[in-house]
């Protein structure tokens, strides 16, 4: 089953809020993990293994780098999708 742009994004607010406590409010597709929602690199590496996982993706680790922003994870993952 795809998701939609919007699904991915509302599951990928649902894993980092569950993750670091974040508001799922505040995951906008502009929103830099790292400089606007303050996530390091550990907690990072769960929300992706927690997306591979729920949205039934693979992210290789040197892909991880560059998915600065939340739109960057959302256009990644949609276009991966099976």
């Amino acid at each position: 089953m795809a998701f939609t742009n919007e699904e991915v994004l509302a599951g990928l607010a649902e894993l980092v809020t569950d993750e670091t406590g974040i508001s799922a409010d505040e995951v906008a597709l502009e929103k830099s993990f790292t400089d606007d929602l303050d996530i390091d690199s550990i907690s990072m590496m769960t929300i992706v293994v927690n997306a591979e996982e729920k949205f039934g993706v693979t992210i290789p680790d040197d892909e991880v780098k560059n998915l600065k922003t939340v739109g960057d994870a959302v256009t990644f993952i949609s276009s991966n999708q099976a």
